[in-house]
């Protein structure tokens, strides 16, 4: 079954709503006969804040909450009107892994914000899951996928069964990923990987290698060869800021086929860790004196790990990273690395599923960050 993330606001034991005296669950046309409004004005309360005023609407929802009443039923709300106002992102990994990963939870930042602006409620679906008939089913039922109003689709898919899955008539943005006929949110990835990369090369390598995102149709750590099946440009992201750096390699005369590429089949620690301990083992002689990394968060677990070994960044390792993460701007030696505004990537797909603003192909700047790594 997918996984389901519903937000909503945590309460303490303290704020335990008080009895109802009729013993009957409050609906919400009786909090509006208890707070002389109109049924209106409290459902505004809860989905269009913008409505009210600040202080009618703290009010309208402190009674609420002392009443123990938590709002107009979604489904019930969806069957009458239409309209549920709830928005689903579904991610390509898993609700931890998004959670916890800097750029996922930007851009979630970003989606949120615009949702909460405007009166709607994020539901959260992670495709990383085994493709089954239940699976499909849990996409379909009415208490999750069918019931939103719109799709964020943030990611590379394990396959487009998913994809295929969500009501065709609902707006749907592709963020990272392109889909058929569908409005998507890219940054400048080509352009941005060869900017770093002709950046690094201006001090010629002895040996350069690429450190890359999921660039094969297969979950696999370690270095790519010939017989591997890449992913093509159409499905991922890797592919432009692979193209990037070759393209770089390739002004500064150095022969792109002949720089090592090793896959990472996921962008944490733990994964990383073993694929990179490899490289840094390597003998001096071997070993590349440059690293261009996919990820801020590769980068740093080189970074970790060289340091662990005494080799020197950038005296002995020059190395360079990709998203502008705080974590690699914080630390020592900073990273150099190509910032991308993951929160504004955000605001805009959800102001396209919302029809704030026109439901076209968007490519959103990037900016080049030099630090210590790679100076």
């Amino acid at each position: 079954m997918a996984q389901r993330f519903m937000l909503s606001s945590a309460r303490s034991k303290e704020d335990k709503p008080v009895v109802n005296p009729e013993d009957r669950p409050i609906t919400l046309k009786n909090l509006a006969q208890r707070l002389g409004v109109s049924t209106a004005t409290v459902s505004n309360a809860f989905n269009r804040p913008d409505q009210l005023s600040r202080a009618l609407r703290e009010h309208i929802l402190e009674e609420a909450r002392r009443l123990g009443y938590r709002g107009p039923d979604a489904r019930a709300r969806s069957l009458r009107t239409g309209q549920s106002r709830i928005v689903a992102v579904v991610l390509a990994e898993t609700l931890t892994y998004s959670l916890n990963d800097a750029v996922s939870s930007e851009l979630l930042t970003g989606i949120t914000e615009v949702l909460d602006a405007h009166g709607h409620t994020l539901l959260l679906l992670s495709g990383r899951q085994p493709e089954s008939p239940r699976h499909a089913d849990a996409l379909c039922h009415p208490g999750s996928a069918s019931m939103a109003d719109g799709f964020v689709v943030y990611g590379l898919m394990p396959g487009d069964r998913l994809i295929n899955e969500l009501p065709a008539q609902r707006p749907l943005v592709g963020v990272d990923f392109h889909i058929d006929a569908r409005p998507t949110v890219h940054i400048d990835n080509e352009p941005a990987c060869h900017a770093i990369a002709c950046h690094a090369l201006k001090k010629r390598p002895r040996r350069v290698g690429i450190l890359s995102l999921r660039l094969i149709d297969e979950s696999y750590n370690g270095p790519v060869s010939a017989e591997h099946r890449c992913l093509d440009a159409h499905r991922t992201i890797t592919r432009s800021r692979l193209d990037g750096f070759h393209r770089a390699l390739d002004e500064h005369d150095i022969d792109p086929t002949g720089v090592p590429v090793w896959n990472i089949d996921e962008n944490t620690h733990a994964v990383c860790a073993p694929v990179i301990e490899k490289i840094l083992d390597l003998p001096a002689e071997q070993r590349p004196d440059l690293l261009l990394c996919m990820s801020d968060r590769i980068a740093l677990t080189v970074l970790t790990l060289a340091e662990q070994r005494g080799i020197r960044v950038p005296e002995d390792l020059r190395l360079t990273g990709f998203d502008g993460i705080e974590e690699g701007q914080y630390r020592a030696p900073r990273l150099t690395t190509v910032r991308q505004d993951s929160i504004e990537k955000g605001r805009v797909a959800a102001r396209m599923v919302l029809g704030l603003q026109p439901a076209e192909n968007r490519l959103l700047g990037t900016r080049l960050l030099i630090g210590e790594s790679c100076p």
